[in-house]
């Protein structure tokens, strides 16, 4: 373990509210989950909450759905944190920021969190079985895409292409749980996520980049280095094409399009203001995508109530 480790360097919240109020014997499992760090959560979220809405025709999306996805996002955001770190325990032993995490500090042995792991695909899996038949399908295939994920940092310098697949899969199967079928935009939104994805967690891999070549992992930081900044304009700017895309396709209002304009104003902030050697503003930059998901829900929203 490098010397480097300390207590500062770890990305686990001091004294949190897991700290605060959870019972000592749960709160590995919790942070190995990431309850404390919320901000996966959101971004697994939005798409499912954008494609809902999106495939809901001038009204408001069942909130059972919604507050279903909620439920499944959560849980199965926790289930793929708990399968990276399963993965990943020998490397992030040692990096500084991950030293400290459930797995590599001993808090939690393998077998521990394999138990966990599982208990959290089975609720995940109840969830999914409160949708139709063909969304069920369509959830369970993605099982194959979040257990690929955690080793293609190992095999690939695009391993932020592979989460984008995973983390946007809920745009199929939102429209699919209220449709039943896949519809053209929900496949545009589908596309738009994915270059999301791309940009905003190459900025959250510049944290990493020097600790990656250290211990051999890839990621499109590493390959796309100083040129990163223009390729995150072509990421974003091909994000707010296919958006628009799914809004003409799903015959959306124009106050989504003012949204959406506000939208791409807050991806083009981002991509210019930036300090891709600053790792702390890497992660802020990261975490403001929160309000990206919000503007395009509200837009998505605004548009159906008025078309």
């Amino acid at each position: 373990m490098r010397e480097t480790i300390d207590s500062a360097a770890s990305d686990i919240p001091a004294e949190s509210w897991i700290d605060r109020l959870a019972p000592k014997s749960l709160r590995p499992y919790l942070q190995l989950a990431r309850i404390d760090r919320p901000i996966g959560t959101w971004l697994l979220l939005f798409p499912c909450w954008w494609s809902v809405s999106l495939a809901t025709s001038g009204a408001w999306p069942d909130w059972r759905l919604i507050a279903l996805f909620a439920a499944g996002a959560l849980v199965m955001r926790g289930a793929g944190c708990t399968l990276n770190d399963i993965a990943d325990r020998e490397f992030d032993a040692r990096v500084a920021r991950t030293a400290s995490r459930p797995l590599p500090s001993g808090a939690v042995s393998v077998r521990q969190a394999l138990f966990f792991l599982a208990l959290q695909l089975a609720i995940g899996f109840l969830v999914l079985l409160r949708f139709n038949s063909f969304a069920v399908i369509v959830g369970a295939v993605s099982l194959l895409l979040i257990a690929l994920y955690p080793f293609m940092k190992r095999i690939t310098y695009w391993p932020q292409a592979v989460l984008g697949l995973v983390f946007n899969w809920g745009a199929l199967l939102g429209w699919a749980a209220v449709r039943g079928d896949l519809g053209t935009p929900a496949m545009a939104l589908y596309a738009a996520g994915v270059l999301w994805t791309l940009g905003y967690d190459t900025i959250y891999a510049h944290q990493d980049k020097d600790d990656d070549i250290l211990i051999g992992l890839k990621s499109v930081a590493l390959k796309l280095g100083d040129a990163t900044r223009p390729w995150l304009f072509v990421f974003y700017g091909g994000t707010v094409a296919l958006m628009a895309l799914a809004g003409m396709l799903a015959e959306l209002a124009w106050p989504f399009y003012a949204f959406l304009a506000l939208a791409a104003g807050h991806l083009t902030w981002q991509a210019t203001m930036v300090d891709l050697n600053e790792p702390k503003d890497c992660l802020a930059k990261f975490k403001s995508n929160q309000h990206f998901g919000w503007i395009v829900l509200i837009g998505i929203l605004t548009g159906q109530l008025l078309a």
